[in-house]
């Protein structure tokens, strides 16, 4: 990739002086929340202890390593960053922070999460730290986004391997439990993303990603949204199938997938553009909602003298 592909930021761009806030906004930090998010819910739910000192460390080696594979994320694409609207005001591809300064602070992100994960924390979730920050830079982001319509599928992996890395910072191992867990937010994601990429498939088409409405049509997407949330909907309840969580979760899930699938279902075939707007913003709402649930099941329903 070469910084000649850069004719919308001139040469003296990067004189300028570099904010703080800019390099926080190279860690993608609404992705990194949610990481989070569902990494601390991933630790709450998994049996064991560990001292808060420790569940701090944990999660913010998590958030670290997040930013960091974000960082790299946007030293990678910044020639298709500054082709695209939603994109072009990003830190690398406005010039507000050279390429150099962001493959660094990615960089050393990385190696200091996950060094630090496996100093304190245990070789297991620092492994699978390291594995989620390697499979976005080198499988997603190198590999299948410029390649394939199926990027945001197998991709999705990185996304949904948080709560996984928490319940192994308890627990020193990744069990069913967790990968229920992971599958969620794995089925979760390409209805989310293609939701948003319906609205701009002329950008994706100049940037060249070949995301699945450029590929394969608006119809075809259309019911790989629906397909794919129907999906997603029949894993949020494997939770209670095993006897990970309780009524409570149980209930306020199906409620929010009946929900989750009525919009997907506007958007499979009432063709409407702002369906999928609404499928893209309730989307996020919905993941957020769903682990509250099982936070709040966990305390409630599995608790001592009340599920049992």
């Amino acid at each position: 990739m070469s910084d000649s592909t850069f004719t919308t930021v001139s040469v003296g761009s990067y004189a300028q002086s570099s904010a703080l806030s800019d390099y926080f906004a190279l860690l993608k930090p609404r992705v990194m929340s949610l990481v989070v998010f569902t990494s601390a819910v991933g630790m709450f739910m998994a049996p064991g202890e560990l001292h808060p000192v420790l569940i701090f460390a944990a999660l913010l080696c998590i958030a670290v390593g997040a930013g960091a594979s974000g960082a790299i994320n946007m030293w990678l694409d910044r020639d298709i960053d500054a082709l695209m609207t939603r994109t072009q005001d990003r830190p690398l591809p406005a010039g507000r922070v050279t390429p150099g300064a962001a493959l660094a602070l990615g960089i050393w992100l990385s190696v200091g999460s996950v060094s630090l994960m496996a100093l304190a924390i245990n070789w297991v979730s620092a492994t699978l730290l390291a594995a989620t920050i390697c499979f976005y830079i080198f499988v997603y982001t190198i590999w299948l986004k410029r390649r394939t319509p199926q990027n945001i599928v197998i991709g999705g992996a990185a996304g949904a391997l948080p709560p996984v890395i928490g319940w192994a910072a308890i627990t020193g191992e990744a069990g069913i439990s967790a990968l229920v867990l992971f599958l969620i937010i794995f089925l979760w994601t390409p209805p989310h993303f293609w939701a948003l990429a319906l609205g701009r498939v002329d950008e994706y088409k100049k940037a060249g990603v070949p995301m699945l409405p450029v590929v394969a049509g608006l119809p075809a997407t259309r019911r790989h949204i629906f397909w794919y949330s129907v999906a997603m909907v029949l894993a949020t309840a494997l939770p209670v199938v095993i006897g990970l969580s309780g009524l409570i979760y149980g209930v306020g899930a199906a409620l929010l997938g009946v929900i989750f699938l009525v919009i997907a279902a506007r958007v499979a075939w009432r063709k409407d553009a702002k369906d999928a707007g609404r499928l893209f913003s309730f989307s996020i709402f919905y993941l957020f909602l769903i682990f509250v649930l099982l936070a709040i099941d966990h305390i409630i329903w599995l608790s001592p003298g009340f599920g049992a």
